[in-house]
């Protein structure tokens, strides 16, 4: 495995750190909420965030990509949303005598897929293929999406009317699902109130100044990609925590290869904002819960008990040992 230079490493923490602090000047929460969510854009990964309404997750998806300079594109899913008013088609220009690509809201970098179970299963399929291989097919012409491309979308958990589950292959695809949550103390509202006297202003995220291009943000996940030493003992434990679910009697289907490749990436990309060049066992145990929950489907009886994915993945967790006798680099 390519090991980097420690000093870019650390030069890309101290960047990613930046990242953090300048979010944090329009999003009040949990810092480590941010961290999460900048370790799936560097690992280039998908995140669902299941979240009440009027948390800030428009506000935090908009202040990440005004961080890293990237374009970003809002769609509003509704029951009548078709696939073509999201990867675009093809019109006839009759001056010109020749059809010419319109192309959708999906040729952005950061897309916010707002409230995507709202439309139907047809509409919500044409993002399979973006978001499985960073490319979409129009009229049988493939159109490769730029870099980078990642999707955050959000569901809202207590308004299920007029709503369609999402499919089991488009829960996989998010390598997260993550939820904000209300603010944790009457201090974190208050600040709230008072940073919205002081805007003046219901978005300010304008008056963000990017802290890197989206040339260098590329290069950070190139950096996590390439230069993260991962030892044998950490592969072996992750592969433990996923084939567990698969084995647990109160699932129905554990989680799949992918959800050990994403538990893998993320890992990655936290040693990179951390400032290492090696995965640690806390790397990994960071993100078990919103990496495999949602990949997990329950026997029928105890999903009516109200039993949920991440019980499963706590208790697998809590029977695996975790590896002390790592290698933190070749």
């Amino acid at each position: 495995m390519k090991m980097g230079n420690i000093d870019d490493i650390k030069m890309a923490a101290d960047t990613c750190q930046k990242m953090v602090d300048e979010i944090g000047e329009v999003f009040v929460g949990n810092r480590d909420i941010l961290k999460k969510l900048l370790a799936a854009g560097i690992a280039n990964g998908h995140v669902l965030l299941e979240d009440y309404p009027g948390v800030g997750k428009t506000l935090l998806v908009k202040a990440i990509a005004k961080t890293i300079g990237c374009d970003y594109t809002r769609i509003q899913f509704t029951p009548d949303l078709l696939p073509a008013d999201i990867i675009g088609t093809r019109i006839w220009k009759q001056k010109e005598g020749v059809f010419e690509l319109m192309k959708g809201p999906i040729f952005t970098n950061i897309l916010l897929a707002d409230e995507i179970n709202r439309t139907p299963p047809k509409t919500q399929a044409a993002l399979l293929e973006a978001m499985g291989e960073r490319q979409v097919t129009i009229e049988g012409i493939r159109h490769t999406l730029q870099s980078p491309f990642f999707a955050m979308a959000t569901q809202n958990p207590i308004d299920q009317e007029g709503t369609y589950p999402l499919p089991e292959a488009q829960m996989d695809r998010f390598l997260l699902k993550l939820s904000v949550g209300y603010a944790a103390s009457l201090e974190e509202e208050s600040t709230i109130l008072s940073r919205r006297i002081a805007w003046q202003k219901e978005d300010p995220v304008g008056d963000m100044k990017p802290v890197i291009t989206a040339e260098e943000f590329v290069h950070l996940q190139q950096l996590a990609e390439t230069s993260i030493y991962v030892d044998q003992c950490i592969l072996d434990y992750v592969s433990q925590i996923v084939r567990d679910t698969r084995k647990h009697p109160k699932a129905e289907v554990g989680s799949s290869p992918r959800g050990g490749l994403a538990l893998l990436k993320l890992a990655r990309s936290m040693a990179v904002i951390n400032g290492r060049d090696f995965v640690t066992p806390d790397d990994i145990k960071m993100f078990c819960i919103e990496t495999l929950s949602h990949r997990i489907i329950l026997h029928i009886e105890y999903a009516l008990d109200d039993v949920k994915g991440q019980d499963i993945v706590n208790e697998v967790m809590q029977d695996i040992p975790v590896p002390v006798d790592y290698m933190p680099r070749k």
